[in-house]
């Protein structure tokens, strides 16, 4: 039997990336799977439904409680319930602190961190009323290890992680548990446009010695959402090839 064989899934920031990874992983492994993103995400439903994904696209805000309000009652009013929620929306503002506006640090906030608490505020209640439920969102290796030009987005991605550590005391004996994955390096548009020896010296600096990739982030969350780990919750799962933060 599929591991998410008759669950729902909504997904955030599914339609390219790592969030298009965790889409097709779900799919496959039997879910349906509500993808949500301001983006088009007609092209990427079109390949998964293609291969035999249940998967529909949802254009949503995720710093909109109307907008997220609005598509979970779809959800709900179509399929009774919501099993899983991956928190995996999220944007850049790279600029050296000093050069970095309070607009770019707020819009990194709103849609990265403040993003989960509006989401998780309007699915729990239905979690809660099933007795089950897993939350898992996503951290960043350099929400531990920091980077140059990331003040903004590293505060999300570490605050992620605190967000997932206090949720999960309060919500587990509903029978709901909360995580987070922290990707390293993973291969995306944007490294597919970096110079070759930048990539080279990344690869390097991991033990497996390769870059990650959608698919190997999908199968992280596909643990994480799975009925398997029904004693894990509170973690901040590590996906980076070995890559630790310092």
């Amino acid at each position: 039997m599929k591991k998410l064989q008759g669950q729902v899934a909504i997904i955030t920031g599914g339609a390219r990336g790592i969030g298009e990874g965790v889409c097709e992983v779900f799919c496959r492994e039997g879910a349906t799977v509500a993808m949500w993103d301001v983006l088009d995400g007609s092209e990427v439903v079109e390949r998964i439904s293609n291969l035999g994904g249940n998967i529909f696209f949802q254009n949503v805000d995720v710093t909109s409680k109307k907008s997220v309000n609005k598509a979970v009652n779809f959800i709900i009013n179509k399929y009774s319930k919501i099993d899983i929620l991956i928190n995996n929306a999220g944007i850049i503002r790279d600029k050296s602190f000093m050069k970095m506006t309070e607009n770019d640090w707020d819009d990194v906030v709103n849609v990265n961190l403040k993003s989960l608490f509006i989401v998780s505020k309007a699915v729990l209640p239905f979690m809660k009323e099933s007795g089950y439920g897993r939350i898992v969102s996503a951290s960043s290796i350099n929400g531990f290890q920091g980077a140059f030009g990331q003040t903004n987005y590293s505060a999300t991605k570490a605050g992620i992680s605190g967000f997932t550590r206090s949720l999960c005391k309060e919500v587990g004996k509903y029978g709901i548990t909360v995580n987070a994955v922290a990707p390293g390096f993973i291969k995306s548009v944007m490294t597919e446009s970096m110079p070759k020896n930048v990539i080279e010296a990344g690869i390097n600096m991991i033990p497996v010695k390769r870059i990650g990739t959608p698919e190997d982030m999908g199968q992280a969350y596909l643990f994480l959402a799975s009925k398997e780990s029904g004693f894990i919750s509170g973690i901040t799962l590590h996906a980076n090839g070995g890559a630790m933060p310092n």
